[in-house]
């Protein structure tokens, strides 16, 4: 009995093999591809215009002091390092925006030097400057310049977050 289950198993693993392995990958045209290539390329700037405009929309909300409209930039599970200890969480990096937004005299310059967007278009890096005035207790303006890098992913609705936050001093 076990060697009639045995040659049906053979034959249908095997007929499945044959099957599987017959069928022709479809080829694109060079129109085809060209076409793919363009609307790749068109995806990935209207994405880099998206977080570049994103960039300007974080000062703006920053400067206007509101806060949730700042955390709304970022995913639930993002991370922030730079601004002290680093804060893993949508939660924990709204207590340090926090503390960047209440500083008096509040100006900031987001300079986007780059942003690249990953071949899926699920994940994009943006590098640039940062430029942070705040003002002292006497009145004297305190500035800081940093270089960021933020990793950016695309939720389901195409929206982009950030997921990843980091800075470091220039001077």
């Amino acid at each position: 009995m076990r060697q009639p289950m045995r040659l049906l198993l053979a034959a249908v693993v095997t007929a499945c093999l044959v099957v599987g392995c017959s069928k022709q990958p479809q080829q694109l045209s060079k129109d085809d591809l060209a076409k793919l290539a363009a609307e790749l390329a068109q995806s990935h700037a209207a994405d880099e215009a998206a977080i570049r405009a994103a960039d300007q929309d974080f000062v703006k909300c920053a400067e206007g002091k509101d806060l949730d409209k700042c955390m709304s930039l970022y995913a639930d599970d993002a991370v922030l390092l730079g601004i002290g200890p680093a804060s893993i969480g949508k939660e924990n990096i709204r207590k340090a925006i926090q503390g960047l937004i209440s500083a008096p005299g509040l100006k900031i310059t987001v300079t986007t030097t780059s942003v690249t967007v990953a071949a899926l278009g699920d994940l994009a890096l943006d590098q640039g400057t940062v430029e942070v005035t705040t003002t002292d207790k006497k009145g004297k303006p305190q500035t800081s310049t940093s270089q960021y890098a933020l990793t950016w992913k695309k939720e389901g609705d195409g929206s982009w977050k950030i997921a990843a936050d980091t800075s470091a001093p220039l001077k």
